[in-house]
């Protein structure tokens, strides 16, 4: 599993002309799910999401977590984070989990999230989404599941 991770001052999701989610300060989090993919990576995935330390504390370092601040999380499944373009021009995505695979791991993640008492709303899987942010700092974090465990 990949997750991209940006600090945000507010950001949402539409789709078909509604906003279908949206959050104040928090986490964008952008997952992509890869093939042989298990529960355990999105159970890393969501411990480190939820204990990063990326929000400021009183003294203006990056060392409040996500917890430690009751910041809010809006998860986005994004199977482009698998793209595989090494070769040519166009992206392959022959390792991105078939979406039958994909959306229960997502949901897992936003369980995983929940459990540890995180306001998380979603995406909409398998939709063209519009997806609207404003990074905070810019901070952004890119985890890997593959590369982390």
């Amino acid at each position: 599993m990949r997750a991209v991770i940006q600090r945000v001052s507010r950001a949402g999701v539409v789709v078909g002309g509604t906003q279908i989610a949206t959050i104040g300060s928090g986490l964008l989090v952008l997952l992509g799910v890869e093939n042989g993919d298990k529960e355990k990576a999105a159970e890393y995935l969501a411990e480190k999401t939820a204990g990063l330390r990326i929000f400021e504390d009183a003294a203006g370092k990056m060392n409040l977590s996500v917890l430690d601040c009751a910041a809010e999380v809006l998860v986005v499944s994004q199977f482009t984070l698998l793209a595989d373009c090494r070769k040519g021009r166009r992206p392959g995505f022959s390792a991105a989990a078939p979406p039958e695979l994909a959306e229960p791991l997502c949901d897992y993640f936003v369980d995983q999230l929940r459990q540890r008492r995180i306001k998380v709303q979603t995406g909409k899987f398998r939709a063209d989404m519009l997806v609207d942010l404003v990074n905070d700092g810019p901070v952004t974090i890119l985890l890997d599941s593959l590369r982390n465990f």
